[in-house]
C-alpha cells in the first residue's frame, strides 16, 4: 500500500485579498508561515515582541519574496497592556486569519508583566486576550479563521486548574506542556462557542512536531549558559526536523479550503513528532468540554477580556461558575 503524497507548500491556494496576522513571525515556524502566506499573495502583519528582530525578519522576508505585502507591528504577549494596545491600533478593517504562533518553551521560572507564570501567561493568556480583542475584526471577514499552535507535548500534561499559574509548585516541563494543553482547550472551546453563536469562524489547533527553532535557546533561555546552549543546539540539529517541515501543520490549517473548524492538525508519524499534516480526532482533550469551559471562564477573569460572541446571534451562551484558581 502506497503512502499518500507529501503535502507541500505548492498546495497552498492563492491567498490574495486575505489580511493575516502571525504572532512570533520573526523566527522559526512563525517566519515560515508568514513568508509562505505572503508568497501566495496575502497581506501579512508580522506581530513581534522585539522590534529590532522583527525588522530584521521583515527585511529578510522582503528579499526572499519580492513584492510581498508585509507590515511589522509590535506586540508582547507577556503584557496585557501591549496586547490591548495592538488590538486598539488595528486599522485594517477585517482580519481574515490570525495565526497564534508566538510562545516560549521550557524557560526558568518567571512572571509576566501582569504577574502570571510566564509560560501560562504568554502561551495561553496572551493568546486568549489577543484573539478576543481582535474578534470583532475577525467576524467582519467573510470566512475568518484562527490557528493556534499547540504542541505534541500537550498529550503528557497533567492539567490542574488549581495550579495553572504555578500557585503551588513550578516545574519547567510540566508548566510548558500544561500551557500547550491550554492552547488546545482554547481552540476547541472557541469553535464550540462560535458554533453556538451561529458564527462562521473556524478555529483550528495544530502541533508542529519536533522542529528546529530557537525557542529552546532564545529569549528567556538565552541566559542559561554556554554549555546549555551548545548541547541544546546539537540536540535540536540532530533530532529535530527542518523548520519548514514544522510549519506545514500551521500552513495546512490556515489554507486548506474545506477544513472543518474544531480540527486538530498534527504530523502523521509516530508520536506526532514528524510527518505530513493530518487531522487527529482521537484526543481526549478535544472532547473534554468541561475543563475547556472552566479554563475559558478563568481566562476571561484573569485577562479581563470577554469575547463578543453575541455579535451575530440573538441568544447568548449560558454562564458557568468559575473554578477556584
Amino acid at each position: 500500500m502506497h503512502s499518500p503524497p507529501a503535502w507541500t507548500f505548492d498546495a497552498i491556494p492563492d491567498q490574495s485579498g486575505r489580511v493575516v496576522v502571525v504572532t512570533g513571525a520573526n523566527s522559526g515556524i512563525g517566519y515560515i508561515t508568514a513568508r509562505e502566506l505572503a508568497r501566495r499573495g496575502a497581506q501579512v502583519i508580522l506581530a513581534c515582541r522585539d522590534p529590532e528582530r522583527g525588522w530584521l525578519a521583515l527585511t529578510r522576508m522582503q528579499g526572499e519574496v519580492p513584492g510581498a505585502r508585509l507590515e511589522l507591528r509590535q506586540v508582547d504577549l507577556g503584557s496585557l497592556a501591549s496586547v490591548r494596545e495592538f488590538a486598539a491600533g488595528w486599522d485594517r478593517g477585517r482580519l481574515d486569519l490570525l495565526v497564534n504562533n508566538a510562545g516560549i518553551a521550557m524557560v526558568p521560572y518567571a512572571r509576566t508583566a501582569d504577574g502570571f507564570e510566564s509560560q501560562f501567561g504568554i502561551n495561553h493568556l496572551g493568546t486568549f486576550a489577543l484573539t478576543g480583542l481582535l474578534l470583532p475584526h475577525l467576524l467582519a471577514a467573510p470566512d475568518p479563521r484562527v490557528i493556534t499552535v499547540s504542541s505534541e507535548g500537550q498529550r503528557f500534561a497533567r492539567f490542574d486548574l488549581r495550579n495553572l499559574n504555578a500557585e503551588r509548585r513550578y516545574r519547567t516541563a510540566f508548566a510548558y506542556v500544561q500551557s500547550k494543553r491550554a492552547n488546545l482547550y482554547f481552540a476547541m472551546e472557541l469553535q464550540r462557542r462560535a458554533d453556538a453563536a451561529g458564527l462562521r469562524l473556524r478555529s483550528v489547533a495544530v502541533a508542529p512536531g519536533l522542529t528546529r527553532t530557537n525557542v529552546l535557546t532564545g529569549g528567556a533561555n538565552s541566559g542559561r549558559g554556554r554549555l546549555y546552549a551548545t548541547l541544546t543546539r546539537l540536540l535540536v540539529h540532530a533530532a529535530f526536523r527542518p523548520t519548514p517541515e514544522g510549519a506545514k501543520t500551521s500552513l495546512y490549517a490556515a489554507t486548506v479550503p474545506d477544513l472543518s473548524g474544531g480540527s486538530y492538525i498534527v504530523p502523521d508519524g509516530p508520536l506526532q513528532l514528524r510527518g505530513e499534516p493530518i487531522r487527529r480526532t482521537r484526543e481526549r482533550a478535544i472532547r473534554d468540554t468541561d475543563t475547556a469551559a472552566h479554563l475559558w471562564q478563568l481566562s476571561e477573569r484573569l485577562t479581563g477580556v470577554t469575547y463578543a460572541l453575541r455579535a451575530r446571534t440573538a441568544t447568548s451562551l449560558p454562564k458557568r461558575s468559575s473554578p477556584t484558581s
